[in-house]
């Protein structure tokens, strides 16, 4: 009986670890944590989270393919540990200031990268939910392409609505520009991840009902 729920509640993280919301959380915690006087441990911290996931999925999920998000999340917070390390106190400043644009920036040329790759990074995470004969069909590809697109989009709004509230309101802490619309942004995106898989299931049963052959 304890075999039975522990092995439910490694499968349990296995699937957390199959989001691509959880590729997303260095970057999270990072913007969470980092601030005046606080980039070395918001990188240290975010690089941290990152290693634990890659090294997580490989022992969870023995075999599962190295996600385009994951890796990137390890390379863009070692490198931000480097120049963190030697960087001028000046450089440091501008790092804390302009993080959360630096942060959002790298996502969108993230996503932005691994659909002109042919690879939307949503698409390696989405093939381990389904069965294999599914993950060739235009359908499934096309819905990974749309998925991708909307994260990479709302990454890029956060990066024009802090850089509003840093460059033209001056206000690094503005409740809007700085909290309120990039939660709503990234809520939204977390939302059409989980809905529109359905949609286009609804979609392609509706479509095979209709071409079935009706009784005479």
């Amino acid at each position: 009986m304890a075999h039975t729920a522990g092995a439910h509640g490694t499968n349990k993280v296995a699937q957390f670890l199959e989001s691509p919301f959880v590729g997303l959380s260095p970057w999270i915690v990072f913007a969470f944590v980092v601030g005046p006087g606080r980039f070395e441990w918001a990188v240290g911290l975010a690089l941290a989270i990152s290693v634990c996931l890659v090294v997580g999925s490989r022992m969870l999920r023995p075999g599962s393919s190295l996600k385009i998000l994951e890796l990137s999340d390890v390379v863009f917070f070692a490198i931000l540990t480097v120049v963190g390390a030697f960087a001028s106190d000046g450089t440091r400043r501008w790092l804390e200031t302009y993080a959360g644009e630096i942060s959002n920036v790298a996502l969108f040329l993230i996503a932005l990268g691994s659909i002109l790759a042919r690879m939307p990074f949503t698409l390696q995470y989405a093939r381990e939910q389904v069965d294999r004969k599914f993950w060739d069909s235009p359908v499934f590809k096309r819905t990974n392409y749309l998925i991708t697109g909307v994260w990479g989009l709302a990454f890029l709004i956060n990066a024009i609505v802090g850089a509003y509230g840093d460059l033209v309101l001056h206000d690094p802490d503005n409740m809007w520009t700085g909290w309120i619309i990039q939660v709503l942004t990234i809520v939204a995106a977390l939302r059409f991840t989980e809905r529109y898989p359905e949609v286009v299931r609804a979609r392609v049963r509706a479509g095979a009902e209709g071409q079935a052959p009706t009784a005479s």
